[in-house]
């Protein structure tokens, strides 16, 4: 495994208003007429994000799987500074500078890449995985643990089921059901993929639990590496 030190892009934000500025500029770079590589296919990779506040620590991991095994073919950490201050809606700011440069230390390339987190489902639709995706030109896709400020009717009991997931009328992303009888997930389209190819991917990432491989392995990793850092 590749460890790395993040280093913050020269004139990354540091105000709430400029990252809402750099939000509205980059929101119309998202590519939404991209069907996305074939779910099963080729590599899929999972990035998640550890911090320690206390010393102002965060942490990120990338795990790249096979997609049709879903084996852990590579892993990479990043390690650094918060470059961002906790503001609600904005998160992506604290984030990405860490997710791509666990991306940029993997060895190979990393496929789709499934954010533990939103993409359109979001208030100024455009969460983690659509700046991820525009920033690194590589399709992604969000899966969320809640479905943040949107409503949604709840999905038929059966592994499959959704429905959408709504801001007024429309529809920001799907609450998926992975397991029977199981909370959904929270599914929406980052960069380079459509809707339905990223519940189709989540579907097959995860086939035993409620959450995809790719989170399940990314969060634990980056939990480790976090621990590691203060040993």
């Amino acid at each position: 495994m590749t460890t790395t030190t993040v280093r913050i892009p020269a004139g990354w934000p540091a105000t709430e208003e400029r990252a809402r500025t750099v939000q509205d500029e980059l929101r119309g770079q998202v590519v939404l007429d991209e069907p996305g590589p074939p779910p099963g296919t080729g590599r899929v990779t999972g990035v998640d994000v550890a911090y320690d506040d206390e010393r102002d620590v965060v942490v990120a991991a990338a795990v790249v799987l096979d997609a049709a095994t879903l084996d852990v073919v590579a892993e990479s950490t990043a390690v650094g500074r918060v470059p961002f201050p906790y503001v609600p809606g904005l998160l992506a700011f604290r984030e990405v500078p860490a997710v791509m440069a666990a991306l940029e230390a993997l060895p190979c390339a990393p496929g789709l890449v499934v954010c533990d987190g939103y993409g359109l489902a979001h208030p100024r639709r455009f969460g983690l995985a659509s700046h991820l995706g525009v920033l690194t030109g590589l399709p992604t896709v969000g899966v969320a643990k809640n479905p943040f400020t949107f409503t949604h009717e709840e999905p038929g009991a059966p592994r499959g089921s959704s429905s959408p997931l709504l801001a007024g009328e429309e529809e920001v992303g799907r609450a998926l059901r992975t397991q029977a009888g199981i909370k959904p997930v929270f599914v929406s389209v980052g960069h380079r993929v459509t809707l339905e190819n990223a519940c189709a991917h989540t579907l097959h990432l995860a086939p035993r639990f409620r959450l995809p491989e790719t989170t399940r392995t990314a969060d634990a990793l980056c939990r480790r590496a976090l621990k590691a850092t203060t040993t």
